[in-house]
């Protein structure tokens, strides 16, 4: 839990202090429940379990694919619709949950989008033939984005608005941390017991995070949004510009992450025993890039962003380069993996650019990411049938991160200092400098008189 001592709850500033929230216990008398929420650390650990389950299906059904393949009696092209029709679920589904969801209180929004994740993951492990894995994969995919962009909502409701980014990091550390766990486990089950155990497993995670959240997450009202005020974060320039940077410049790290197997074996000659390493080397960095990187964007979000994406260009020159030494190559591999880092930097700047539609700009862009998942394998791709060789994915990524820096350019020359980051610590924690469009409150709400009799947990 070291990870997450330095993040405190929010709900005391405005009484004009700041405590450990599991420290506090009701005081009025006969009371026997705590009125406080739990430690940060537990509801932080609740969400991110939730990112696990979720990378862990994404990532390891690619590694998966052989398997199922065989199973249905289909060639592996065609079982590669299945990853395609996850990605499309969550590019649709993020959008249309978040608008049909404004009117219900977050908390139960992450109960139910995990019950539909858990029953999408279920049918995959059951599913009889190539419809009904489309069909489950497809509903798999569509809480994907609309959970983490509650969660990353969630999260930063409980931190001073000058550690959110810090808040939103450590929920995604689920995600990353998946693929040093959690895809090596599915895969080495999908092995040794079969393709369905994986995703039976997954569906079991599931499950633990609605246990977890049920328990810990903490309680909210029933949001005061409404469709029509959620969609008008699509008339904000702002939040398309946003959406745009992670749309194109993280496009080049899924053109190298999509091929690397492939490169390793045909360039870099090593055994296929060894690649699960480098997937491991790729998931540490993008790990310890979400602990380290969003403590300076709470500092200088936007510059923090252009820096990241000027720093994933020149790592991903370098991978034609590397690509020829393994050890190299996994120095590379660890500095592209600590881009990833740039998700939870845009997620807050959409929470400072989306006025009250916060929950619809939260899931867009995790429909933008998976663009970029889509934009990326097939540009690099397209250079590889052009005989550029497996190592050209680099230039070709470096490229979309340089496009992407250009869009941030934009971003930068439209946000006023304050807007972009500029803010001491002092400055940040102040209740006057809260964020100009309003959000729903999301921590419990100690005001009320019967507060103790309505705990968090």
């Amino acid at each position: 839990m070291a990870t997450f001592a330095g993040l405190v709850p929010f709900d005391a500033i405005n009484a004009g202090h700041m405590t450990i929230s599991h420290q506090a216990t009701s005081t009025r008398a006969g009371s026997t429940a705590a009125s406080a929420p739990p430690h940060l650390a537990i509801v932080l650990v609740s969400l991110a379990m939730g990112g696990f389950a979720i990378g862990t299906t994404e990532f390891a059904s690619m590694s998966l694919l052989p398997f199922f393949a065989a199973d249905l009696g289909i060639d592996e092209p065609t079982a590669g619709h299945a990853i395609s029709a996850y990605a499309l679920g969550v590019v649709l589904g993020a959008p249309l949950i978040a608008v049909l969801g404004a009117r219900f209180a977050r908390r139960t929004q992450l109960l139910a989008l995990m019950a539909v994740f858990a029953l999408g993951n279920a049918l995959t492990a059951l599913a009889p033939g190539y419809g009904s894995m489309i069909a489950a994969r497809f509903l798999s995919g569509l809480p994907h984005g609309a959970y983490f962009g509650i969660a990353a909502l969630v999260a930063a409701s409980l931190v001073p608005q000058h550690r959110r980014s810090q808040a939103v990091g450590q929920v995604v550390l689920g995600l990353t941390s998946a693929t040093i766990i959690g895809v090596p486990l599915a895969n080495l089950i999908g092995q040794a017991v079969g393709w369905r155990a994986s995703f039976g497993l997954v569906s079991v995670l599931a499950l633990l995070t609605i246990l977890l959240c049920a328990l810990f997450a903490p309680r909210d009202r029933a949001g005061s949004s409404d469709p029509l005020r959620e969609l008008g974060a699509l008339r904000s320039g702002r939040v398309w510009i946003t959406l745009a940077i992670g749309a194109i410049g993280f496009g080049g790290m899924f053109a190298i992450y999509t091929y690397l197997a492939t490169t390793l074996i045909e360039v870099t000659k090593v055994s296929p025993t060894v690649i699960p390493f480098f997937l491991a080397v790729f998931g540490i960095g993008a790990t310890l890039g979400n602990l380290v990187v969003p403590r300076f964007a709470d500092r200088a979000l936007m510059p923090t962003a252009g820096v990241i994406l000027l720093f994933a260009a020149v790592a991903l020159l370098l991978f034609p380069l590397a690509a020829g030494n393994p050890w190299l190559l996994a120095a590379d591999v660890f500095a592209i993996g600590a881009s990833v880092s740039l998700g939870a930097i845009l997620q807050t700047r959409l929470m400072d650019v989306a006025g009250d539609a916060q929950a619809l700009a939260a899931a867009l862009n995790h429909s933008a990411f998976n663009t970029a998942n889509a934009l990326g394998p097939f540009l690099g791709g397209l250079a590889i049938r052009e005989g550029l060789g497996w190592t050209s994915t680099g230039p070709v990524g470096a490229g979309l991160a340089l496009l992407g820096f250009l869009i941030w350019i934009v971003a930068w020359r439209d946000a006023s200092p304050r807007s972009i980051g500029f803010t001491s610590r002092r400055d940040a924690a102040s209740p006057t400098n809260a964020p100009a469009g309003p959000a729903p409150p999301l921590a419990p709400d100690h005001s009320r008189s019967d507060a103790a009799s309505d705990p968090v947990a």
